[in-house]
């Protein structure tokens, strides 16, 4: 089953790249008592996920702290070592956005946005989407209907709904 608006954030944990190296993520329980914009992508380094999604969060990101956000998180199914290189590579690390990876896939799976293409070498890969959440309950979630495109799923679209 897929969530949908109204529904609380799944438990599953999320890793990050720490001063001492990769650190656990409760995201239910980091969103507690915060307003969060968070973005998912199926790929670090992937062309749209690189070119298209995180720069349009990077290029948002003042419009939407300016609007109560606390945080911009970005989510892949990837390692913190990969989030890590790949927030630096594209100037996500610098604009303050978080870098998480679901390392497993079990927040995707928990979501219900997940998929395989396995012609371009993707399996358990989440969705592309992006999603308000406030004190941990989803008011909003754009999800998009192919991978390759980030429309409804950009910071333009989601700070529209602001």
């Amino acid at each position: 089953m897929t969530i949908a608006p109204g529904d609380a954030l799944p438990e599953a944990t999320l890793v990050k790249m720490g001063a001492d190296g990769p650190e656990s993520v409760n995201l239910a329980e980091h969103a507690k008592g915060k307003k969060l914009a968070v973005f998912a992508v199926p790929g670090a380094f992937t062309p749209t996920c690189h070119a298209a999604h995180v720069p349009s969060f990077i290029r948002t990101k003042d419009q939407f702290m300016a609007k109560g956000v606390d945080e911009i998180i970005c989510v892949s199914v990837n390692d913190p070592f990969v989030m890590k290189a790949w927030g630096e590579s594209t100037g996500a690390t610098d604009a303050g956005i978080t870098m998480l990876g679901d390392a497993d896939s079990s927040f995707t799976k928990a979501m219900g946005l997940h998929f395989d293409a396995p012609p371009a070498g993707l399996i358990g890969r989440s969705k592309r989407y992006a999603m308000i959440v406030d004190d941990g309950k989803i008011t909003t979630l754009h999800v998009e209907e192919s991978p390759g495109v980030c429309e409804v799923s950009g910071g333009e679209s989601l700070l529209a709904e602001l």
